[in-house]
């Protein structure tokens, strides 16, 4: 079951640039602020800095739909027709993560049990 498309995870090459652009956009601080990942909270979505992103193969921001188990999630995606980017993996805090891309190479990710 998916709870909607709740956390955005943006790659970035300057984290500290990002996170002071990112800052005064939203204009709320930082809820997480580490080496490897910054995140801002507004309302119940979330939008994080990944500073390793581009090394993992993000080129553009990912939309990740919250869901309560993500391996069923990329399994239901896959027989949907929908190939894998990146299959599960444990992203931290409890978290569980897989990317799928459609045919036209959109990319839509699945998050479990990280930060409802």
């Amino acid at each position: 079951m998916t709870h909607g498309v709740k956390t955005i995870i943006v790659p970035v090459r300057d984290l500290a640039a990002a996170k002071t652009l990112y800052r005064t956009v939203l204009g709320v601080e930082p809820y997480a602020d580490e080496p490897y990942y910054v995140g801002f909270r507004v309302g119940d979505q979330e939008i994080g800095l990944d500073p390793n992103g581009h090394n993992h193969g993000m080129t553009a921001p990912v939309g990740y739909c919250h869901v309560d188990d993500a391996a069923a999630s990329l399994s239901q995606a896959v027989d949907a027709g929908w190939r894998t980017r990146q299959d599960v993996k444990d992203v931290g805090g409890g978290g569980l993560a897989a990317i799928v891309e459609d045919t036209d190479g959109n990319v839509l990710g699945f998050l479990q049990n990280h930060c409802d």
